[in-house]
């Protein structure tokens, strides 16, 4: 009949739990670091807006034009910005849009402009604004 071997001869020593407690305190401040990077992209890309347009109102004009009113804020009033507004049709297919000037100023600004439409426009609204202003809608 055989000796029976000793249980740390069969399976090893247990390990240090030190070395287990290192490694859980490593991963946890890596899951914060990136949790935080996560968190910061994210406000950035989703946060409030530095600059942003809102449709007041609009009036349908004969010859498939309307008059669209719309006010913009900004975080930086003194930058100029340009704003697209776009009519839409009664299928809600855009069928005319226009670039609108935003000049500098303080506070919001209330805008007025006319877009042609390819068709009866039944809607208008504000695709986006931007401060990359392009240089043929640059005022001196």
């Amino acid at each position: 009949m055989s000796t029976p071997q000793p249980l740390a001869d069969r399976y090893g020593t247990a390990r240090s739990s030190g070395k287990t407690k290192r490694g859980a305190i490593l991963f946890g401040a890596l899951a914060v670091i990136v949790s935080a990077a996560i968190a910061y992209v994210a406000f950035r890309l989703i946060g409030s807006d530095p600059l942003s347009a809102e449709r007041v109102a609009f009036t349908v004009r004969p010859d498939n034009t309307m008059e669209v009113t719309l006010d913009v804020e900004r975080n930086e009033p003194e930058r100029p910005a340009v704003c697209v507004v776009r009519v839409r049709d009664i299928s809600g297919a855009e069928t005319g849009r226009r670039e609108v000037y935003v000049p500098p100023s303080e506070g919001s600004v209330r805008l007025r402009t006319v877009i042609t439409s390819g068709s009866p426009p039944v809607t208008a609204d504000v695709f986006g604004c931007t401060y990359s202003v392009p240089d043929y809608l640059s005022r001196p």
